[in-house]
């Protein structure tokens, strides 16, 4: 094969596994952001609808198991790169590039439903 084969055939098989990972961390990093926000958003409404009784949970293993409960959430929150970068290898990636803003907003609420039964479990004793 020449070489202008070699490029006709790389672009009518689309995008690389590099190109389509640079493309999932261009859209979801920014987004992380907003996801940690919001987490920590329902975190402090509790502590906050809690007060005063919270207030004993504050400690240094208390914060170290926040922490940790915090890296765990983004870490599934990667999650969403297995999925993004499946589907854009598929025959689907048009209209997924279109529509995975439901994937955020799914992950996003899914994990503050989550978020919530912690910080109830944590500052009122409940789940």
């Amino acid at each position: 094969m020449t070489e202008e084969e070699l490029a006709s055939s790389d672009r009518e098989r689309g995008p690389g596994f590099r190109e389509l990972a640079a493309e999932a961390l261009r859209y979801w990093e920014p987004r992380r952001v907003v996801y940690n926000i919001v987490l920590a958003g329902v975190v402090i409404f509790y502590f906050t609808l809690a007060w005063p009784g919270s207030r004993a949970f504050v400690s240094v293993n208390a914060v170290l198991l926040l922490f940790i409960l915090a890296v765990l959430a983004n870490i599934c929150y990667s999650a969403a790169y297995v999925v993004d970068v499946f589907v854009q290898l598929s025959s689907l990636r048009v209209l997924w590039l279109q529509r995975r803003w439901l994937l955020f907003l799914l992950g996003t609420v899914f994990a503050a439903v989550i978020t919530r039964f912690f910080a109830l479990a944590f500052f009122m004793g409940t789940p």
